[in-house]
């Protein structure tokens, strides 16, 4: 059973400029900081809309996390932009010591994260920053699949307290979850808690931002083999949704974890460390082998390093049969 519909194709990055407007119009105390990139954050309309309430940094993100961080001390509830490579890698000292130390209530927006930034090439494709992120107590981890989710995430983690690190990304991708004033839906974005796409019974599949969409494509695929698969949403890499988790391996007894970004320190090895602690269960990773990558188009690169619908088939069909020995 689907419980997700396709409308159209849009980059992630302009939901979160859909979302960072929308907060400006009814949250006086949102504030935008951003290192010389507001196109490529699409924050133009929130500057167009709150002038005063916007602060240019230049290329100092470093500078940026410390403003964000005393600005949070007055009240204001800071939104950081910059790709993720300089949100995290680049600022890890200072997000450590001046945010996360200290549980300031700053919002670290990373966009062009991963392989799909394309041709820019390794030095701009972080594939570590979820492993980062996620190690620092405290730090809500996000990264989302779609437009719709994008929006509704933005907008979710200016009510949340504390710091948050949202991941997000430049290719155009198929928009497939509801927008979020449909509070009504099922579907409906909560921090920390997955969204189940399709009920399976013989595999679980959970996957996290550009790869939710792969793995509801393979899910057909399985689907015509007569393999039926379990497809889950995890937009929140932490707090993770242990529960629906641990409920769904229940039922098929082997998962396969998919993500934009190492097996080391991502998504998968949070699962694996939930599942050692509960439930033994046979599991596949779909994502990066550490390493670094390369320039390329976003499509030429998910496929060399098999994040895709492909690669997980492979992965179903090969933990599959480990779950059968």
């Amino acid at each position: 059973m689907k419980k997700y519909t396709f409308t159209e194709q849009k980059d992630t990055r302009s939901g979160f400029g859909a979302g960072l407007a929308e907060l400006g119009r009814t949250n006086p105390n949102v504030v935008a900081l951003c290192a010389d990139l507001i196109g490529s954050l699409k924050m133009e309309k929130f500057i167009e809309e709150n002038p005063e309430r916007f602060f240019q940094i230049g290329i100092a993100e470093a500078n940026m996390i410390c403003i964000a961080a005393g600005l949070s001390i007055g009240g204001k509830i800071p939104f950081t932009g910059t790709f993720a490579n300089f949100s995290t890698g680049r600022v890890y000292d200072q997000i450590r010591q001046s945010v996360a130390y200290s549980d300031k209530n700053v919002k670290i927006c990373a966009s062009h994260a991963g392989l799909t930034l394309g041709e820019d090439g390794a030095t701009h494709q972080i594939l570590e920053d979820i492993g980062m992120m996620k190690m620092l107590p405290g730090m809500t981890v996000i990264n989302t699949c779609d437009y719709n989710q994008t929006e509704a995430a933005t907008i979710a983690i200016a009510e949340h307290h504390g710091p948050v690190y949202l991941r997000f990304g430049r290719p155009v991708v198929p928009i497939f979850m509801p927008k979020y004033t449909d509070v009504a839906n099922e579907n409906k974005f909560v921090i920390g808690k997955a969204i189940q796409l399709t009920e399976g019974t013989d595999v679980t599949i959970v996957a996290t931002g550009h790869l939710v969409w792969e793995a509801l494509q393979a899910s057909e695929q399985l689907e015509a083999m007569g393999i039926s698969a379990e497809v889950i949403n995890i937009h929140t890499i932490k707090p993770l949704d242990d529960e629906a988790i641990l409920k769904s391996v229940a039922k098929t007894g082997c998962i396969v974890t998919c993500e934009e970004h190492n097996y080391l320190g991502g998504l998968g090895e949070s699962v694996a460390g939930l599942l050692s602690l509960n439930t033994p269960t046979p599991q596949e990773y779909v994502a990066t082998k550490d390493t670094f990558g390369e320039s390329g188009t976003p499509a030429q690169l998910m496929a060399k390093y098999g994040l895709n619908s492909e690669a997980i088939l492979k992965a179903v069909q090969k933990v599959m049969a480990r779950k059968s020995k």
